[in-house]
């Protein structure tokens, strides 16, 4: 594997600015900050996969579950070079390829349609599957889904089957910004435990704290990565 993480054009200091160009109804503003810490470690520091690898075989995967809210995935992906901040404000528009629900077809980068809740997770199992039968075995898939999409059915068959079917390809990134119907007991992570998945959980503004559960071994396990946060007002 000679695939590298994508180095940013900007800073991340610039990710709000970048946010800010981003206007009008439905932004789903809290949905989409309290995504942007995990983003813009996941991208900075550990998904290989870079502008020009977006259609190699051997990168990364990432698939954003939570797509209601893609105003940060939209920063973060312009700070990585995957296309110019000049489409941001233009977010939501008719004309604009950046939609309310990021569209895999018009966002660079972009490895799925999302938005529809409790969808990602199995589209992880699945991609992590298709990886396996092309002989695949190093490109990692991620996908990052919200704390309410766990109470989605199609979320836990994907739990359920993917620990003891050991895809440790898989890493799941949950966004707990406390906006769940309904609680687990022992917390989300116990859903995961359960099941026999590698579990962190993380302070999601702490960026070394989250490298570090990013990269945490998990030999023959899934891993998942509870990111605790309050959304940014």
């Amino acid at each position: 594997m000679t695939i590298k993480t994508s180095a940013p054009a900007l800073p991340y200091r610039d990710l709000n600015r970048l946010m800010s160009l981003m206007t009008g109804d439905e932004k789903h503003g809290p949905a989409a900050t309290s995504t942007l810490d995990a983003l813009w470690v996941l991208y900075h520091r550990v998904l290989r996969v870079t502008p020009d690898t977006v259609d190699d075989p051997e990168r990364d995967r990432f698939l954003l579950s939570k797509g209601h809210g893609p105003m940060a995935y939209y920063a973060v992906l312009v700070a990585h070079g995957f296309f110019d901040e000049d489409l941001l404000p233009g977010f939501g528009g008719y004309d604009s390829p950046l939609g309310h629900h990021p569209d895999r077809l018009l966002v660079p980068g972009a490895e799925i349609g999302s938005g529809s809740l409790g969808h990602g997770l199995p589209l992880a199992v699945g991609s992590v599957l298709g990886l396996r039968a092309q002989g695949l075995t190093d490109p990692r898939v991620w996908v990052l889904t919200g704390d309410a999409e766990l109470d989605e059915g199609s979320n836990h068959e994907a739990i359920a089957y993917a620990g003891p079917a050991g895809l440790d390809q898989l890493h799941t990134l949950v966004i707990d910004n406390a906006s769940a119907t309904y609680g687990r007991p022992g917390g989300i992570s116990s859903r995961f435990e359960t099941a026999d998945w590698s579990v962190r959980t993380v302070d999601g503004r702490d960026h070394e704290a989250l490298y570090a559960a990013f990269t945490a071994p998990h030999p023959g396990r899934p891993h998942a990565v509870i990111v605790r946060v309050a959304p940014k007002s």
